[in-house]
């Protein structure tokens, strides 16, 4: 499930909020209540077709240290889609891509290379400032929205951004701030209530703050996390310093072409030059000593992603040429050097999870043989930017307007028993969902042990923007009904610990009998679900 991006996708669409502020408070929460939860019980019997077994003998190999984390842009993203690939050849499923199971995707990575340098300069004393370990750079907003890779001013400070009668603060009211590089804080001030605090430390608050500061045309902008919200920038580093984008055959941006300011992440440490000398005490907007230099170099290389594209054949000659699709991502974050234990981040629940469900609910319904054909769609780049879905959704190797519903799993084995998220049917578009929702509630109530549904990410206010983090979206944006599963963010969220042995097979094999169950309603009923 990506990070960063969901502010690029905010910034981009104007949406007032972005891959989850790494999930804070939710995912502490979650852990919390996995720690609480009774110990998983069997399925009960009813002739299972999705083993927990099964999933634990795939995820295994899926989330090895072998695959080295998965990263899009790398060989390691490559591997997994052979292995998803090979499987299916197995299983005798329909190849769907453009070659073979395989759907060839046009990427672009881009390297933050070692000359980038940033640097204060105050008193004829210049301090210099760590790539990677200090500040982060964003090179680009969304689609087009290049930012500059030089910039070079006074320093101002902005306090926490904030324009907030309760909390009687208006931080950059009055603020000079043309041609200056603004530092402002991301996070909530001292005092601020717990409602306060859910909506200022909460990711989805980057994007507003940068809505509001980057018409002010400042020369730069520096966001620093506090200890609330210092999990986004350590999530995003790997993705900002080896960033990877749909390749388009343009030429790189041009200088003239980047109109918006620098835009950088730090951590807001006293002593540092970018915070007034008396922080956190000294918390309000004022013109800081110094001058902030910047200057950010690049590599771009061509690469090549894969999804993997497989069909099972329906088996109503009238309804056979339509799809109910089932998708997951197949990549991760890869390596981050730092973590401990070791440096590999596997990706068991984000997504090993969704894709070995996947590679069980293909087998399982091959003696199914529903009356619609079923799409399975392995997506590559989710975790840089949904790109995989994006290219998919756009170059479909289906007709687009034969696919009458998309189910995505991402992250479906942790969490509390019994306990299930939906996204979609409250929050996509038109009420384009609202039926798909309804068969999931009415599948759900039927099944032998159902889940209680947890519904605090399907909406448009919800502060972890959950709805926007994953593949389902590009598909709802064509218009298409959508459901996203998950069991929710947690401790080892886009850490090295999200590793096989912390997942509930059980709960997972139950996630999958529901999506295929739902799926199986979807595929057999002889309209759409609109």
């Amino acid at each position: 499930m990506r990070v960063w991006r969901a502010l690029a996708l905010a910034l981009a669409t104007g949406c007032a909020t972005g891959s989850a502020g790494g999930g804070g408070a939710a995912a502490a929460a979650a852990a919390a209540a996995a720690a609480a939860a009774p110990t998983e019980t069997p399925i009960a019997s009813r002739s299972p077709t999705i083993s927990p077994m099964e999933l634990q003998r795939d995820l295994y190999a899926f989330a090895d240290d072998s695959m080295r984390g998965r990263e899009t842009g790398t060989p390691d993203a490559v591997r997994a889609a052979t292995f998803i690939a090979n499987r299916l050849a197995v299983l005798g499923l329909e190849p769907a891509g453009d070659s073979g199971f395989y759907q060839r995707v046009p990427l672009e990575r881009e390297d933050i290379v070692a000359t980038t340098r940033f640097s204060v300069e105050d008193g004829g004393t210049t301090r210099a400032l760590a790539l990677g370990r200090d500040l982060l750079p964003l090179t680009t907003l969304g689609l087009g929205a290049y930012t500059a890779l030089d910039a070079q001013g006074p320093i101002v400070f902005g306090g926490y951004g904030i324009d907030d009668d309760a909390l009687g603060r208006h931080d950059l009211r009055g603020l000079a701030v043309q041609g200056k590089v603004l530092v402002i804080v991301h996070g909530a001030p001292p005092g601020a209530d717990s409602a306060a605090r859910a909506k200022y430390d909460a990711e989805g608050y980057l994007s507003v703050l940068l809505q509001q500061v980057l018409p002010l045309r400042p020369a730069a902008v520096i966001v620093l996390m506090t200890p609330a919200t210092r999990e986004l920038f350590d999530e995003a580093g790997p993705s900002l310093l080896r960033a990877v984008s749909i390749r388009t055959g343009a030429a790189a941006p041009t200088k003239q072409m980047r109109i918006f300011p620098m835009v950088l992440l730090g951590l807001a440490t006293p002593g540092s030059p970018l915070l007034p000398k008396g922080w956190p005490a000294d918390d309000h907007a004022q013109d800081l000593a110094g001058t902030f230099s910047g200057h950010v170099d690049t590599r771009r290389t061509p690469v090549t992603g894969y999804n993997v594209v497989a069909v099972l054949r329906g088996g109503d000659p009238r309804l056979r040429h339509t799809y109910v699709a089932f998708g997951a991502h197949l990549d991760h974050i890869g390596i981050q050097p730092g973590m401990t234990p070791d440096s590999i981040a596997n990706g068991a629940d984000d997504d090993g999870s969704g894709s070995v469900s996947l590679l069980a609910m293909a087998r399982a319904m091959r003696v199914l043989r529903p009356a619609r054909s079923v799409l399975f769609v392995w997506h590559t780049g989710e975790e840089k930017g949904l790109l995989g879905s994006s290219w998919f959704t756009a170059h479909p190797t289906v007709p687009i307007d034969s696919i009458v519903a998309e189910l995505n799993a991402d992250m479906v084995g942790r969490n509390a028993p019994g306990e299930l998220y939906v996204v979609g049917p409250g929050t996509a578009p038109n009420g384009q969902s609202k039926v798909l929702g309804a068969i999931v509630d009415s599948v759900n109530a039927s099944e032998s042990q159902p889940f209680r549904i947890n519904r605090s990410f399907d909406t448009p206010a919800d502060p972890e923007r959950m709805y926007y983090r994953s593949d389902q979206y590009n598909y709802a944006l064509r218009g298409i009904p959508v459901v996203f599963f998950t069991t929710g963010l947690h401790a080892d969220y886009h850490k090295v610990t999200d590793s096989v042995d912390k997942i509930g097979y059980v709960k997972m094999a139950l996630v999958d009998r529901l999506m295929m169950d739902v799926g199986l309603a979807v595929a057999n009923r002889p309209t759409r679900p609109r």
